[in-house]
C-alpha cells in the first residue's frame, strides 16, 4: 500500500514539474513561434523535406524560445503575480525558484544556439540570438515605459521567419534575402491586430501591472481600433510579395488576400462595436490567419 501511494506520489510530482515547465516555455506561443520557423525553411529554394532537419529546426527554435520566455518570466515575476492570466505561472506563484528558471534559460539557450550553429549555419544561429536579447532584454522591460514595446516586441516576434530562411541555405552559401524578409513583414505586421486583441481584453490586467500595451493610454479606445485596422491594411501590401518574387504561386495569392481581406473586416468590427466580444474575434481570426497564409505559401511554393 506505502509502495502504491509512493508511486502515485512521484507520478503526481513528476507530472506537476512537466506542466510547470510547460508553463515556462509558454507552451503555445513556443509552439506558433516554431511553426514559423520550420515552414520558413521550408520554403527557402532548393529545400526538401526531410524529418531529422525538420526536427532539429523545431528543436532549435524552441530551446532558444522557450529560454526567451523563461527570462521574460523571471523578470516579470512579480507583476506576472498581479495578474489573474498570469499569476499561476510557474515562477510568479513560488511553484519554481528563479534560480531554477535562469538554470533553464542558459541551458536551453545554449543548447538551441550550437544546434542551429552546427547543424544549419551560423547565420540562423546570430539571428536567433539576436531574437532572444531583443525579447528578452529590451521588449521585456520596455513593457513598463511604453506602449512602442509592442513594436519592439513584433521584432523577435518576426525573427523566427528569418531564422528559419537563413538555416535553409547550406553553411557558407550566399543567403537570397528577398523571401525571409516578404516572411518576416506578413508575420510582423500581424502581430499588431493579434496582440492589441488581446491586451483589449486584458486590459484591466495589464493596467493593474503597469504594462502599457495599447497605442492609446486612455485603453481601448476608437484610435487603438483604428491602429488594429491600419496594420490589417499594411498586411495585403505585405501578402502580395511572395507572388511577385517567385516565391509563390497564384493560388497562394487568391488564398492570401482572402485571408487578409477577413482580418481587415474583423478590426473595422472592432472600431464599429468598441466590445470585447469584437476584439475576441480579431484575436481568434488572427490564430487562424497566419497558419492559413503560411501553410499555403507552402503548398503552392515556386
Amino acid at each position: 500500500m506505502q509502495i502504491e501511494v509512493a508511486k502515485q506520489s512521484s507520478s503526481f510530482t513528476v507530472g506537476s514539474k512537466v506542466r510547470d515547465y510547460m508553463m515556462l516555455v509558454k507552451m503555445s506561443l513556443s509552439i506558433m513561434v516554431v511553426f514559423s520557423a520550420v515552414v520558413s525553411y521550408l520554403l527557402a529554394p532548393h529545400v526538401q523535406f526531410t524529418w531529422p532537419r525538420i526536427l532539429l529546426i523545431a528543436l532549435g527554435g524552441f530551446l532558444v524560445t522557450g529560454s526567451a520566455n523563461a527570462v521574460n518570466q523571471v523578470v516579470e515575476k512579480d507583476t506576472d503575480a498581479l495578474m489573474k492570466r498570469t499569476a499561476k505561472r510557474p515562477v510568479a506563484s513560488g511553484v519554481m525558484q528563479a534560480q531554477e528558471a535562469w538554470i533553464f534559460a542558459v541551458v536551453s539557450l545554449v543548447a538551441g544556439i550550437f544546434i542551429l550553429a552546427y547543424y544549419f549555419n551560423f547565420t540562423s544561429a546570430l539571428i536567433a540570438l539576436a531574437s532572444w536579447f531583443v525579447y528578452a532584454y529590451l521588449y521585456t522591460p520596455m513593457k513598463k515605459v511604453s506602449s512602442y514595446s509592442v513594436l519592439m516586441g513584433a521584432i523577435p516576434g518576426a525573427l523566427p521567419c528569418l531564422i528559419g530562411w537563413a538555416a535553409g541555405f547550406p553553411a557558407g552559401a550566399e543567403i537570397s534575402w528577398g523571401g525571409g524578409w516578404a516572411l518576416f513583414a506578413i508575420q510582423f505586421f500581424w502581430q499588431f491586430p493579434h496582440f492589441w486583441a488581446i491586451a483589449w481584453i486584458a486590459h484591466k490586467d495589464y493596467s493593474a501591472a503597469g504594462f502599457k500595451m495599447l497605442p492609446s493610454d486612455a485603453g481601448p479606445t476608437k484610435f487603438s481600433a483604428i491602429q488594429a485596422i491600419i496594420y490589417s491594411l499594411l498586411l495585403i501590401p505585405a501578402g502580395l510579395v511572395p507572388y511577385f518574387i517567385d516565391m509563390s504561386g497564384y493560388v497562394s495569392l487568391w488564398i492570401i488576400l482572402a485571408a487578409n481581406f477577413f482580418m481587415v473586416v474583423q478590426a473595422i468590427r472592432l472600431y464599429v462595436e468598441m466590445t470585447s466580444g469584437a476584439a475576441r474575434r480579431v484575436m481568434f481570426s488572427s490564430y487562424i490567419h497566419l497558419p492559413i497564409v503560411l501553410l499555403s505559401l507552402l503548398a503552392d511554393k515556386v
